[in-house]
């Protein structure tokens, strides 16, 4: 008896030291991310109990000792939908192109895309399709996560696309500051207006900034 409670208490600190680990590695874990590992889940909460780990969402943990960046929430939500690319006000805060500061996070998807359900951060979801969707995504590395993000560039068009959604001023406001910051070019803020379709609403403002 004693020997297989040994056991059980090596092969609980094993599972423990794996956890730990692949956290530290990826900067956020998915409770999912323990099954090609073979852990069972309740690790994860005898870690939080112990205060090694803390939850930041429903099925993702993060070290209790790590330090948050600026832009973490962006990182919690991509982690949840890895397919989503961060955009509009989030994308603009990201870039410093706006004196906005966001409460929710704003995630393109595609429009067959489910809705994803997240408790926290908030999300505002966005449905974008074909080459607005596709074009102009980076990839930014946040505490330990991939996440996708629009370009300054891209982002300037998709504001003007969703003016009536987020506000013509701020979308004015973001060209001036991608041009003044030297964040986007000519040609890529064209070369978006062309994919997002606002090349006739953009027109005015672009020759305007350009003979400024």
């Amino acid at each position: 008896m004693r020997t297989a409670t040994l056991t059980k208490t090596q092969n609980s600190t094993s599972a423990k030291r794996q956890i730990v680990k692949l956290v530290r590695r990826k900067g956020l874990l998915r409770a999912r991310d323990l099954r090609p590992l073979a852990i069972p889940r309740r690790h994860l909460a005898r870690l939080v109990t112990e205060g090694v780990l803390l939850r930041s969402g429903r099925g993702l943990y993060t070290l209790a000792d790590a330090a948050a960046s600026e832009h973490r929430s962006l990182a919690e939500v991509c982690a949840r939908v890895p397919g989503g690319v961060v955009c509009l006000l989030s994308a603009l805060r990201f870039h410093g192109l706006t004196t906005q500061n966001p409460w929710e996070v704003w995630l393109a998807i595609t429009p067959a895309s489910r809705k994803p359900r997240i408790d926290h951060p908030p999300v505002r979801i966005a449905r974008f399709s074909g080459l607005a969707f596709r074009e102009g995504v980076e990839h930014h590395r946040i505490d330990g996560v991939d996440v996708k993000i629009y370009s300054a560039a891209k982002t300037v068009a998709d504001c003007f696309k969703y003016r009536n959604k987020i506000g013509i001023d701020v979308a004015i406001e973001a060209l001036r500051d991608a041009w003044g910051k030297r964040a986007a070019t000519a040609d890529q803020l064209w070369q978006f207006a062309k994919v997002c379709r606002v090349t006739n609403v953009m027109r005015p403002y672009l020759d305007t900034i350009a003979h400024t």
